[in-house]
């Protein structure tokens, strides 16, 4: 008899009238203002302006879904193109299906094309939103908990995560391990690292991205080998296990590299970022050369100096007078 354990949802769906607010689409958007929240925040630390990570973000958000869905449909094509599969489910997101490596590579193809609008190095923005992406991971993962799916192997300990039964998807009721609670404790960590580090070391070129990947996938590679559902193995290992070791590897080569070529940080992340705003220009305007004092003060001078003129022929007759007395 099980003790304690933490209990799934009996639905990923609530319904708000006849709108279907669906668990996993909300856990995702969440994570996205979580990410864009403080990756501004961190943004202007650096000395950027403000607004320019959510202006990015519109370009790195839509094709970080588009790639996470396709890293899924690719590795896991079964149920949608195998036998029996239903390939118009493929774009069924709020089902489940978003593969993380799928979505940063995609994702920072969007935020490159937005950095380039921008005039802004991608390594200094990547650098900047890292632990929010780590934050925005760890509230995505509630999603699978909403859709009680990616948990670990059956366990009996007091917060495993009790899985209902249902036969239509081969799903066999019992406790698990809760890997997706694993995995949400540790993006926090990864956040709380690389804050850390940031802040110590003065990370920049990349190098802080690079400590959230590397960070991430080394977690990832143990909380990956303890999953039960279906997966393609190779060498005996899960696909995804081989993923998360060899961008483990890339990411940490990248650290050294970079920091051997381009130790410190970026002197200047946005260009232009330290010039005031065009409200704040016009506000500068306005001072006394704008006035109407300043603008009549050239015209009284000119009077002045006319009037003196005049003057001057009088006393002269005055002074040549008063000689001839």
């Amino acid at each position: 008899m099980d003790l304690a354990f933490i209990p799934s949802p009996s639905t990923g769906v609530v319904h708000l009238g006849p709108i279907p607010l669906r668990g996993y689409a909300f856990c995702i958007i969440i994570g996205v203002f979580i990410a864009v929240w403080l990756g501004n925040k961190r943004w202007i630390q650096r000395g950027g302006r403000s607004g320019t990570v959510a202006d990015i973000a519109v370009w790195a958000v839509p094709f970080g879904l588009v790639g996470g869905r396709l890293y899924h449909v690719i590795t896991t094509y079964e149920p949608y193109f195998g036998e029996g599969g239903d390939p118009i489910k493929a774009l069924y997101v709020w089902e489940g299906g978003l593969g993380i490596w799928g979505a940063i590579a995609l994702g920072a193809v969007g935020a490159w094309i937005g950095c380039r609008r921008r005039g802004i190095p991608l390594p200094a923005y990547a650098d900047a939103v890292a632990p929010g992406i780590a934050l925005a991971q760890a509230m995505g993962r509630w999603g699978n908990w909403f859709n009680q799916e990616l948990y670990g192997r059956k366990t009996d300990v007091p917060w495993a995560l009790e899985i209902s039964s249902d036969p239509s998807i081969g799903r066999v009721g019992g406790t698990y391990h809760p890997t997706f609670l694993y995995e949400s404790l540790w993006c926090i960590g990864v956040a709380i690292l690389v804050i850390w580090a940031d802040r110590k070391f003065k990370l920049g070129h990349g190098r802080a991205f690079a400590l959230y990947v590397a960070s991430y996938c080394a977690g990832r590679a143990w909380i990956e080998y303890m999953r039960v559902d279906e997966a393609h193995h190779i060498l005996g290992l899960r696909l995804n296990v081989w993923t998360a070791l060899i961008v483990l590897v890339l990411a940490l080569v990248y650290m050294v590299i970079s920091a051997k070529r381009s130790p410190g940080r970026e002197a200047v992340v946005e260009p232009g970022a330290d010039e005031p705003e065009d409200g704040a220009a016009d506000a500068a305007g306005d001072g006394p050369a704008d006035s109407p004092a300043a603008d009549d003060a050239p015209a009284d001078r000119a009077d002045d100096a006319e009037r003196a003129e005049d003057a001057a022929p009088a006393k002269d007759a005055e002074r040549t007078g008063n000689k001839k007395s």
